[in-house]
């Protein structure tokens, strides 16, 4: 079931911040009298860019760093609690779980229905690439650039990697540490949609569809209590991210 919830909903380098400070969206991130360079973009560095209307940071700068969640958009970036990946966006609009069940209830009782509350103390760390979701805007359309010059993913290069772990406690009191890594990219302009599976022009398998425009080429697991151990599905045409 991890699994799943984790396949559903869905980035390298660290920048130091001060601390006090799912399917892709297009609406997580909105420009508000950003200023241009002299190449038409808008980016992090201009310091113009803020959280969309709705979200927990709503109009506050986007940081050059992690923020308070995880996020380094400058870095193509997340690392962090797997809920705390989508807390505060517009709809949830929450503030970053901090490890204290009680004190956050109790501030946030409505967290506690949230799909994402069980998975509070699972760590994700998310990667993708600029034509994931680039950390400059020169579209003008209001958001961080998404498939930049390109109609949809097809054919952009876009990729992401997830890797969660976590701990899981059977009814018995023992523990199982387990972890989960996959590989999605955007399949070529030239793919074929087949069953649920993409395959490239010439009928070799890229992989599983997921989120209709991309393609699992790699997973795996490991866990001693399912007795997941390694390798769970490659691409049969290749598992790098250059090539689609």
């Amino acid at each position: 079931m991890k699994k799943l919830f984790f396949l559903i909903l869905i980035a390298v380098g660290f920048a130091a911040c001060d601390k006090s400070f799912e399917e892709p969206v297009q609406d997580d991130l909105v420009l508000k009298g950003a200023k241009k360079s002299e190449t038409g973009c808008v980016s992090l560095k201009d310091g113009s860019l803020v959280y969309a209307d709705g979200h927990y940071l709503e109009g506050q700068a986007i940081p050059v760093c992690f923020d308070m969640y995880g996020y380094n958009y400058q870095a193509h970036m997340f690392n962090g609690s797997y809920f705390n990946a989508y807390a505060g966006r517009p709809g949830t609009a929450l503030p970053p779980y901090e490890g204290d069940d009680e004190a956050y209830l109790a501030e946030n009782p409505e967290a506690e229905s949230n799909s994402l509350w069980p998975y509070r103390n699972d760590v994700l760390i998310m990667k993708w690439n600029d034509a994931w979701l680039a950390n400059s805007d020169c579209d003008s359309d209001g958001v961080l650039d998404r498939h930049y010059g390109f109609d949809s993913y097809i054919g952009s290069g876009a990729w992401l990697t997830n890797h969660i772990s976590g701990v899981t406690v059977n009814e018995d009191g023992s523990e199982c540490k387990w972890n989960y890594f996959t590989k999605i990219i955007a399949v070529p302009e030239d793919a074929q949609k087949v069953d649920g599976i993409w395959y490239t022009a010439e009928g070799t398998e890229i992989g599983p569809v997921i989120w209709g425009q991309f393609a699992t080429i790699q997973e795996v697991s490991n866990d001693p209590c399912t007795g997941d151990n390694g390798l769970l599905y490659k691409s049969m045409d290749h598992t790098g991210f250059g090539g689609w």
